[in-house]
């Protein structure tokens, strides 16, 4: 885990339930971002869409509509 997310999650579990809120909003943020940079790297290596979609657990049809055009 980056050193950003594992911060964010920290941060995530603060009392304050405002501050809570909004390390969940920048975790997502950078969560999608890492998943797209790591889908940009597998397809440089050779991985097809279906080994990525088995990775993050959803179909291929759903893995290459969201990152095949980009």
């Amino acid at each position: 885990m980056s050193e950003s997310l594992h911060t964010l999650a920290g941060e995530a579990g603060d009392e304050d339930p405002l501050r809570a809120l909004r390390a969940i909003a920048d975790l997502k943020r950078e969560t999608e971002r890492t998943e797209a940079a790591l889908v940009r790297r597998a397809r440089t290596l050779g991985c097809g869409w279906q080994m990525i979609a088995t990775a993050l657990g959803v179909s291929r049809q759903a893995v290459h509509k969201k990152y095949g055009r980009r």
